[in-house]
């Protein structure tokens, strides 16, 4: 599925949250500003901006892209940041992302660390810059934090440590939906519980779009699985086969091609049956999901 979303205007709205190259530290922040050029799909905050929408609606307010934007930043800021960590000869020793060669190629492993540690770091200077501007501070902080939470060690840190530790080894289930929960769902559902708080959501409602994205990131991580197996150089920007050739366990690994294609249908079906439950309109959000899961690069 083609999504029509303004990608230009949310990288505009990155980029603007960047500092400019130039001074003592031109190096990193050339990196920095390189690694968010590169592009990518932007998810993350149309799903925080659709959901900020949505209870907006459901509480009778009116969006206010000012008040949100900042927050839809961040966000991808932070994402960025993890790609670069995520690349390193420590990590996942890859050397083309989307299409291009990695921080790490291009600047060294000390540049690309320290540019994944600055943009970590510049995505709570940008939020916490928006929180003190705001009217309602406790909506804010609370945004605020469980960004903190779920980029943390609770959330995608916490995944990447377990992720790395155990590359090479056989993994069960139980662990593998921990790697995945953490380490792709946390953002995502950052993502769509910052939309939902900032809009007004009440907490039972919260506790909800924090299950659809849940949902949303398995069957997300189970596609890219998939996509690992058939899919080629080309399309997805990066190498092929590497979780194989790195002995890391996928739901592929553990279950075939085809079991995998079931439980993203089983993860997509109950996002969208939780989210019908929120009511309001919901037909964009619905739209990005789909998108995200049904993608193939």
């Amino acid at each position: 599925m083609k999504l029509d979303y303004d990608v230009a205007k949310i990288n505009r709205m990155v980029m603007d949250n960047i500092p400019p190259a130039g001074g003592f530290q031109d190096t990193v922040l050339r990196a920095m500003r390189e690694a968010v050029e590169a592009g990518g799909k932007r998810i993350r905050p149309m799903l925080m901006y659709e959901t900020y929408k949505l209870f907006c609606g459901l509480n009778g307010r009116e969006p206010d892209e000012a008040e949100i934007a900042p927050f839809m930043a961040g966000m991808e800021i932070m994402h960025t940041a993890s790609l670069i960590h995520d690349d390193l000869p420590c990590m996942d020793n890859d050397t083309l992302r989307r299409g291009r060669p990695t921080t790490w190629v291009v600047y060294g492993v000390d540049m690309a660390t320290l540019a994944g540690d600055a943009m970590m770091i510049q995505t709570f200077a940008v939020m916490s810059e928006a929180v003190l501007r705001m009217k309602d501070t406790g909506a804010g902080a609370r945004a605020l934090h469980t960004m903190a939470v779920k980029s943390g060690i609770y959330g995608m840190t916490g995944g990447q440590v377990v992720d790395v530790e155990n590359t090479g080894r056989p993994l069960d289930a139980e662990k593998l939906d921990f790697i995945y929960r953490l380490k792709t769902g946390a953002l995502l559902e950052a993502s769509m519980m910052i939309g939902a708080i900032l809009g007004g959501a009440k907490e039972a409602e919260i506790r909800t779009v924090e299950r659809i994205a849940a949902d949303v990131g398995t069957a997300f991580q189970i596609r890219d699985d998939v996509l690992d197996e058939i899919s080629t150089d080309e399309k997805l920007g990066k190498p092929i086969h590497s979780d194989k050739e790195s002995g890391k366990t996928t739901y592929v690994t553990l279950y075939g091609i085809e079991k995998a294609g079931e439980e993203v249908a089983r993860c997509s079906a109950e996002a969208i049956r939780l989210l019908d439950e929120t009511g309001g309109d919901n037909e964009t959000l619905k739209m990005i999901i789909n998108a995200l899961i049904d993608r193939d690069n």
